[in-house]
């Protein structure tokens, strides 16, 4: 299976699904929807690195947190991604994720800005994993 994310109907915020065969491609899926969410990815250019730590117990508590740093470095430092290389290791006991983000500060002229991403949302949030790999839907605040 070809990984993919793709936006579903929803009334006032915006809600998506995304697939992966590995976690890392699942992960990153969900990051391209939450910046494609905010504005137009293909004109991000990959000036600056920033570097994504992230622990947490259960994957989908991993899965969320990753998204919410997304929004914290859009709120504090401006900076919106186009890629990201991701690695996940699961340890005893938790899950633990290293991600080198490459992306810019935002131009509001050139990165032709669609909402603003105000939080992601634990309603309606799930990761799954089945025979045809990862799986995760994901509500986004704006």
């Amino acid at each position: 299976m070809k990984p993919f994310h793709k936006f579903l109907d929803h009334t006032a915020d915006v809600f998506f699904v995304a697939r992966g065969n590995t976690l890392p491609e699942l992960f990153e899926q969900c990051a391209f929807a939450v910046e494609e969410t905010m504005v137009n990815m293909e004109k991000v250019k990959q000036k600056s690195q920033e570097k994504i730590l992230v622990e947490a117990d259960k994957v989908d508590g991993l899965l969320f947190d990753f998204l919410d740093e997304l929004v914290f470095f859009k709120d504090y430092k401006q900076l919106v991604f186009s890629k990201f290389d991701l690695e996940i290791k699961e340890e005893p006991g938790k899950y633990a994720l290293t991600c080198l983000a490459s992306g810019e500060k935002i131009d509001f002229a050139r990165h032709e800005p669609k909402v603003d991403v105000k939080a992601i949302t634990r309603h309606l949030f799930e990761v799954t994993h089945d025979a045809r790999g990862w799986k995760a839907q994901v509500l986004v605040d704006i």
